[in-house]
């Protein structure tokens, strides 16, 4: 099982981090049989996180056709109230953190919705996506019909798409699996290696994470 997992300028570095390290700890449990790649619409490149501009490197471009998952995650940023305008950094000219629904807005204007899309549409392949990466598919109009989660806050801009939102930590409709907030991101990796590898490789990490995890899928 082949995990490609999506970088966009303003991603949210646990969205990101808590889903590879489950899947890295499950390629090594399980001798191999799942591998994992941080990849970008753009291809190789370092892209910058949302709060705090933490930078990961993504080694590769996203091709749905190398994949058996691809993973969306999230933005991080601030949320704010509709129409409300960042302050100006005190003498620096520099906005603050931008908002997150602005973040997850401009990932519509790369070559990142295409690949979704394609990945979408082959049945070969599981979409999967964690927080605010849930709006990041149905902003694209990938969504309509379909059922999923996201952040508590993004839940009815989920169901305004057309999606049918569904509030829980992680829900599973078939080839795309979404979880809801940024630490679901564990659930959805182990529910990810239970689908794949199997149960056995998913508890062994979770004992090996020390994380139990919580709710129906």
């Amino acid at each position: 099982m082949h995990v490609q997992i999506v970088l966009f300028d303003g991603f949210d570095p646990l969205d990101v981090v808590a889903p590879y390290e489950v899947l890295y700890a499950g390629g090594t449990a399980s001798d191999g049989a799942v591998t994992v790649e941080l990849v970008s619409a753009e291809g190789p490149r370092e892209v910058v996180g949302g709060t705090g501009g933490l930078a990961l490197r993504a080694t590769a471009a996203l091709d749905p056709e190398r994949a058996d998952v691809v993973l969306v995650p999230g933005a991080s940023g601030r949320v704010g109230e509709p129409g409300e305008v960042p302050e100006e950094e005190a003498g620096a000219g520099e906005r603050r953190d931008e908002f997150v629904p602005v973040l997850l807005a401009r990932t519509l204007t790369t070559g990142l919705p295409a690949l979704l899309k394609r990945a979408m549409d082959d049945p070969e392949v599981t979409v999967a996506a964690v927080c605010g990466g849930s709006l990041v598919l149905a902003m694209a109009g990938l969504l309509e019909g379909r059922h999923a989660t996201t952040h508590h806050l993004g839940l009815d801009m989920l169901d305004a798409t057309g999606a049918r939102a569904i509030r829980a930590r992680v829900v599973d409709d078939g080839d795309l699996i979404t979880g809801a907030g940024v630490t679901s991101g564990l659930d959805l990796g182990l529910y990810l290696l239970e689908r794949g590898p199997g149960p056995r490789i998913a508890h062994a990490v979770e004992e090996l994470f020390a994380h139990e995890r919580r709710g129906t899928v």
